[in-house]
């Protein structure tokens, strides 16, 4: 059996290392198989609703105090373990938790046919959970998906993905003024906005956009304190709606990728093997490409 079980492991802010840890001991192999990194560790009364993911009792890989799952050899549990059928790869297995942020999103929105939708992103955010999210939203039927962001690269990445309308922005637009363009582009108001930033001025800009009785779906994570236009939602009933990572998606994402419904596999621009790990998060810190892909065996580098 392997004895190299190379390790990535974080053991301060901005110190990131490759470290040799023991392999461990492996149960009954043989499938491929995607990993949902929450595990619920009691069967409390969110486990017992199917909202697992809101349990305050959950292992989650990578969040501290829990080992992430950057290694050659991870051991997981079996029930969160999910089998990939033979025509889907590694490379979109692997994509299949970024694919559930999505799912998640647009559950939550309840986007549906001909819903109209607006995806609020960055130049850092129309990465990948802004293009999954757009993604997932064409494939559940959205009819018109405008897409904002600060970088013309990324935006142009988002048209080849399906986006309907591409809508550039200055971080010095007035959130009321981009909710005009908004309406002028589409033609109205969206049924939707799923806000991928967590910045305080792009939340008012969801709010002012959607129209009423719609939905804002909030993806992005900012700061605790955070002031938006309520009154403007509440008068015109549009419902603010939050998302903790995501819940009961891994079927339903792998299905979507097996049966060629979405197409992960552009998304991914770099690759690197694992002993160049390092190399890998500073290209993501430099906001190159889109999704950074790191290869963990060493018999298997190609897609």
């Amino acid at each position: 059996m392997d004895t190299d079980n190379l390790s990535v492991v974080l053991h301060a802010k901005g110190d990131l290392r490759l470290e040799l840890r023991p392999v461990p001991e492996p149960g009954p192999n043989g499938d491929r198989v995607a990993i949902e990194p929450a595990v619920p560790s009691e069967m409390d009364e969110f486990v017992k609703s199917g909202n697992y993911h809101l349990s305050p009792n959950i292992f989650f890989c990578g969040r501290p105090p829990d080992d992430g799952t950057i290694c050659r050899y991870y051991k997981h549990s079996a029930g969160f373990c999910h089998k990939l059928p033979d025509n889907v790869t590694y490379e979109e297995g692997a994509l299949i938790e970024l694919l559930s942020v999505g799912i998640h999103a647009c559950r939550k929105a309840s986007i549906s046919l001909g819903s109209s939708v607006l995806i609020r992103c960055h130049r850092f955010l129309t990465g990948p959970i802004g293009q999954v999210t757009l993604l997932v939203a064409k494939a559940m039927g959205a009819s018109q998906v405008i897409i904002s962001d600060l970088s013309a690269e990324r935006l142009a990445k988002a048209k080849d993905l399906g986006a309907d309308f591409l809508l550039p922005v200055k971080s010095e637009d007035a959130p009321q003024e981009i909710a005009r363009r908004v309406e002028g582009m589409l033609g109205g108001m969206p049924h939707i906005s799923i806000e991928c930033i967590g910045v305080q001025s792009s939340i008012q800009t969801a709010i002012y956009a959607t129209c009423s009785g719609g939905a804002v779906v909030l993806v992005g994570l900012g700061e605790k304190m955070t002031t938006v236009p309520l009154l403007s939602a509440a008068v015109r009933e549009v419902d603010i709606k939050g998302v903790c990572r995501y819940c009961n998606t891994w079927p339903l994402a792998i299905a979507m990728v097996a049966s060629k419904q979405v197409d992960v596999k552009p998304l991914v621009t770099q690759r690197f093997p694992l002993e160049q790990a390092v190399q890998a998060f500073e290209t993501t810190r430099q906001r190159l490409g889109v999704k950074v892909m790191l290869k963990g065996d060493k018999n298997h580098q190609n897609p």
